[in-house]
């Protein structure tokens, strides 16, 4: 039996639609842009690409309260008012061609949204925002923007190796591998570190000890990621530390390097660390589902079948299978909502132990009034055993023994299960010893249990058994079953 296919990422856990919301009208240039939407009327005059006139930058910036003496509070000001208009936030009349004057803009419909809508609507802004934010970040420095005009003032592409397309699916590449990395679930709570994404841009994965070539490539790979996540902060995308500006300098400094500390050479943090916020959690996601990637999220089955659940999670990893089982208890009635489950864990195909694992898994989520559905199914040869396991651990009175039959057929679904989930890693050699340790002549006896995985179960015991003689006597067992089927 193979192990059960894993959808292409591991189940997010997203934040409710009103905290996302919430979280999406503070982020600093979603809230400059609905300021600026607002502040538009008919003194307000565009150019031809319904941008902001210079002369009414300065304005601008002031009103979104930036300092005025930074040389930067125009180019944030006209940011803000490009968002503004992308989202539908303001609506712009260009001026005509033929005239002089200067195009109009008005609020757009869509700024009632911003505190009249649903949360949905509001997020629908914020990811029409994120798209006009990202399509930004992917262009390269201005400086090398003017390296590359022709003597006629165009962007010559070929002189600056930019293709814009190229640019845009390299840092959707990019924010994938941080969305993949925040989601699994040994590296949820952390940081990731630029260094790392950026060597996951450059360096293959094959690859041992990297050449002098392939660390410049993965520097100048760092620094355009730093540029990049600077940004993408101010939308909510990320939270982001960027590189020390010092850092550059004392590479340089063969002296200030020589006097550095250790403390100071293991510092990573000083390379740029970089996390996605919960709202950028959502907005990979969305962005992945539109692209039509399976991106999975703890809840998408709350209002589904038991069948389609226990499908679902079987391939999940533990913490967000128990999660999503949560969620489809939660409101459903116990006894009827136990019932359902425990007929989805039925069946003699590939998946139905693990199917059964994680049934009795859901079954640990629900309370003492499930009792008469578990009950229920006592006499059942494939659901006898965990039932018992299940009255058993809550010290229920009159729980019937289960006859040698049900106990050998109960550990080959078992280690069947688990061989689906991990296949043969973790924790599954000692599970082996354990479950063989406590009845004597296993191995003589269930070869002969009639579960369509016990063949596969003893030739795995027989690999993985910490004890070289009980492993012998797997083998043997294996050979058995299979003459036997």
């Amino acid at each position: 039996m193979s192990a059960v296919p894993h959808p292409t990422l591991p189940p997010v856990r997203l934040h409710s639609d009103a905290e996302l919301a919430r979280a999406a009208l503070t982020a600093p240039l979603f809230a400059r842009a609905v300021r600026l939407a607002r502040w538009a009327g008919p003194d307000t005059r565009v150019g031809f690409g319904g941008e902001l006139v210079a002369e009414q930058l300065p304005q601008a910036a002031a009103l979104l309260g930036l300092d005025t003496a930074d040389a930067d509070s125009p180019v944030y000001a006209s940011q803000a008012w490009r968002v503004a208009v992308d989202t539908g936030l303001v609506d712009v009349s260009e001026p005509d061609e033929d005239a002089e004057e200067h195009g109009s803009a008005t609020p757009g419909e869509d700024l009632a949204l911003v505190t009249g809508g649903a949360p949905g609507d509001v997020l629908d802004l914020w990811l029409a925002a994120l798209d006009t934010v990202l399509a930004d970040a992917a262009v390269p420095d201005l400086d090398d923007l003017a390296d590359a005009l022709d003597a006629d003032g165009e962007l010559d592409f070929g002189r600056l190796d930019w293709n814009p397309g190229r640019e845009a699916d390299v840092l959707d590449g990019v924010l994938a591998h941080l969305y993949l990395l925040t989601v699994a679930e040994a590296a949820a709570d952390g940081p990731v570190p630029l260094p790392v994404l950026a060597a996951s841009m450059v360096a293959p994965d094959d690859m041992g000890e990297p050449t002098k070539a392939v660390l410049e490539q993965v520097s100048d790979a760092m620094m355009r990621l730093d540029d990049q996540f600077r940004q993408l902060e101010p939308i909510g995308l990320v939270d982001f530390r960027p590189v020390d500006e010092e850092l550059m300098a004392e590479a340089d400094d063969e002296e200030g390097a020589a006097g550095r500390t250790d403390e100071e050479e293991e510092d990573v943090s000083r390379y740029g660390m970089v996390r996605l916020t919960p709202l950028g959690l959502y907005g990979i996601r969305a962005r992945m589902l539109e692209a039509g990637v399976e991106a999975p999220a703890v809840g998408d089955f709350a209002g589904k079948g038991a069948d389609a659940l226990l499908e679902a999670v079987a391939g999940y990893p533990e913490g967000a299978a128990q999660a999503e089982m949560e969620q489809w208890l939660a409101g459903r009635e116990p006894v009827g909502a136990v019932a359902e489950l425990l007929g989805a864990a039925r069946g003699d195909d590939e998946g139905a132990p693990l199917r059964r694992l994680r049934c009795q898994q859901a079954l640990a989520l629900a309370g003492p009034q499930a009792e008469p559905a578990v009950r229920a199914v006592l006499d059942d040869a494939q659901l006898g055993g965990l039932a018992r396991v299940w009255l058993a651990e809550r010290g229920s009175a009159d729980v019937p023994a289960p006859d040698a039959a049900m106990v050998f057929w109960l550990t080959v679904d078992t280690i069947a299960a688990q061989l689906a989930a991990d296949g043969e890693a973790g924790e599954l050699p000692l599970l082996m010893e354990t479950l063989t340790a406590h009845h004597t002549g296993f191995f003589d006896r269930v070869w002969r249990i009639e579960h369509p995985e016990t063949a596969h179960v003893l030739e795995a015991m027989g690999r993985l058994h910490p004890d070289r003689k009980a492993a012998k006597e797997a083998r043997k067992a294996a050979f058995r079953a299979r003459s036997r089927q």
